[in-house]
């Protein structure tokens, strides 16, 4: 038999290999972005066309190449950092491995111009395919000019299924956010088609913060300091009343390289569990210095995931350096025992109270109310006949978008869907506030009350897309809304279809938005939370599946306004819930894909009990 083994042409290994290190063009932002670092230049620009999938260029004024260099960058392996296998476990640098720029020549068209500030020319580089198309002297400014022109135009499965440009933008905005935090001394911009998204001048890292938090952090920052033998911590954590719903404010840097470490996240998390509500992240920047022989940077391709020599002590160390910082600015819970003078003067607290006075106080409901058992459901008023809700509502009120449905048609949806069966006129059971539990001769079917209530609002938002905007109440006193730059690009590219959905919402620049307007079945006074929420929804949808905005949009906030597990229901409530479940046109299953309820038939339970 002939031999069947042989070597790969190195277009095709150098393809292969790119899959590993170029993932997206944030990959590509990145590795440019750390070579550019490396240069020693004191400016980046990045500069992007149709999210990165077009462009990706980064000019910087650093030390440049010589035209040998220049060449020799786009083989694989090729480093300036590395002689001997020790200095891997010594790097202070960022990119080194030589494969960034090999893999980007394989799955991209690079145009490179490059001048060391000795030479008089430069060198003109044009790169396809892993080869080289031109090589020649230029005239160019100091430093390193690099552009990857349409990412994987050799590879079209590979650009398949990169995500849409909301989702991608926010990685390369995130990457580019990873590099100016860890380098606040170096000056960078972003521009992405003809517009300017950043431009961050060179400062501390407190300034670097403030430039892409704003400046309403300025006093809402903890500085964290502590330094031993055996590592230094440095940064910053916001204080208390900055944590928010959505997460992406969380950074680590070690030697100035950004890492990510869910690990080193959950002694944050602890250092703030009596400060924050667990569902809640805190903002940090916290830079960790320790020597690199310490460090494994090279368990992972992107260099984000390290290993740490003795990571419990990393983690004793972070949780106890933010508490102390914590506890050295008294961010701590206090409580005022000065009443206001204004106060002390009512007659309440200044004349006696007299016998009277008691007698008619007890005798009122809210009294009542207050100091007899099981009577806290008994306020009078419109509260009278219902039960009031840990948030302080009466519970006939908890569904305030469910219409009634006409009885008729709801049992004959019901009849439908289960063979004709009419339902047993038992009443509905709610088990520990998740799931609602009803008859019928068969048996009983068991219905998830959160992934009912998200199919049945999901089918409403999905119809108001479709013909008529969803109104919105208009707020009296609109709410100012500051988010971080990621969050803000991925609003930007929202808010015309938040609008049909019942959202006004104004962008004012520097990341800040104002919220004019919410969907009508919503709470006043959430609409910060509510927004969050979203958005990191919308961000879980974006990386997982492919679909369009709207789409996602939609799944979003069905989600999000779904009612939730836990949630105590009246049998009215339970009822209506259940009708508008089996009037919708797909009532099995939300738009993710969970089942809304299942069915236990009575042959199948006696055969459990093996009768």
């Amino acid at each position: 038999m002939p031999d069947i083994i042989q070597l790969l042409p190195d277009h095709i290994a150098n393809q292969i290999a790119a899959g590993e290190v170029i993932q997206r063009p944030a990959s590509a932002v990145k590795e440019l972005m750390e070579n550019a670092v490396d240069s020693g230049a004191t400016e980046i620009q990045l500069i992007l066309k149709d999210a990165g999938k077009e462009l990706v260029q980064v000019i910087d004024n650093g030390c440049g190449m010589s035209e040998t260099d220049a060449r020799m960058c786009f083989e694989r392996h090729a480093t300036s950092k590395i002689n001997k296998i020790e200095d891997l476990f010594h790097v202070r640098t960022m990119g080194f491995r030589g494969e960034a720029l090999a893999s980007i020549a394989a799955v991209s068209q690079v145009i490179l111009k490059t001048r060391k500030h000795e030479n008089d020319l430069g060198t003109l580089l044009e790169i396809e395919n892993s080869e080289v198309k031109k090589q020649e002297p230029c005239s160019c400014p100091t430093g390193t000019n690099i552009s990857m022109k349409n990412l994987f135009f050799s590879v079209p499965a590979r650009r398949h299924f990169l995500k849409s440009n909301t989702a991608e933008m926010r990685h390369i905005v995130d990457e580019f956010m990873h590099v100016a935090l860890a380098r606040p001394g170096i000056t960078f911009s972003l521009s992405s088609n003809g517009q300017d998204l950043f431009h961050l001048r060179s400062g501390t890292v407190k300034q670097r913060i403030l430039q892409l938090w704003g400046n309403n952090y300025q006093d809402r920052l903890v500085t964290v300091k502590e330094n031993t033998e055996y590592l230094n911590v440095s940064g910053f954590v916001g204080k208390p009343e900055t944590a928010k719903k959505t997460r992406g404010d969380q950074y680590f840097f070690v030697n100035n390289r950004f890492i990510k470490s869910g690990y080193l996240h959950h002694a944050i998390m602890n250092a703030f569990s009596d400060l924050i509500p667990s569902d809640s992240y805190p903002m940090y920047a916290l830079y960790i210095e320790l020597d690199p022989a310490r460090v494994d940077i090279n368990v992972h391709p992107t260099k984000q995931e390290i290993k740490f020599e003795d990571e419990r002590l990393i983690y004793a160390f972070i949780q106890s350096s933010v508490k102390h910082a914590l506890a050295r600015f008294s961010i701590t819970p206090a409580l005022d025992f000065n009443l206001d003078p204004k106060i002390e003067q009512l007659p309440a607290i200044t004349q006696p109270f007299t016998e009277d006075q008691k007698k008619q106080t007890a005798a009122t409901d809210i009294f009542k109310a207050f100091t007899q058992k099981y009577q806290a459901h008994a306020i009078g008023g419109s509260f009278k006949h219902s039960y009031i809700g840990t948030d302080g509502r009466p519970q006939s009120d908890l569904l305030p978008s469910m219409p009634d449905l006409p009885e008729k048609a709801a049992q004959q949806e019901l009849s439908a869907i289960w063979n004709n069966e009419n339902v047993l006129e038992r009443p509905l059971q709610q088990i520990h506030g998740k799931y609602i539990l009803q008859q019928i001769k068969s048996g009983f079917i068991l219905i998830d009350q959160q992934s009912a209530h998200e199919r049945i609002l999901y089918e409403e938002y999905k119809r108001a897309s479709r013909q008529q905007p969803l109104p919105s109440q208009q707020s009296l006193f609109p709410q100012k809304l500051i988010l971080s730059p990621a969050d803000a690009v991925l609003l930007n590219e929202i808010l015309v279809d938040l609008r049909t959905l019942g959202y006004d919402i104004q962008s004012a620049g520097d990341y800040t938005f104002f919220i004019h307007g919410i969907p009508g079945d919503l709470d006043a006074g959430n609409e910060k939370e509510s927004i969050e929420q979203l958005l990191e929804q919308f961000k879980q949808f974006s990386d997982e599946l492919r679909m369009n905005k709207r789409e996602m949009m939609i799944r979003s906030l069905a989600s999000q306004h779904a009612i939730k597990s836990g949630q105590n229901l009246s049998a009215a409530e339970m009822q209506n819930l259940i009708d508008r479940l089996f009037a919708c046109e797909q009532p099995q299953v939300t738009a993710g894909g969970r089942n809304t309820f299942l069915t236990f038939r009575l042959d199948e339970l006696d055969k459990l009990f093996g009768k």
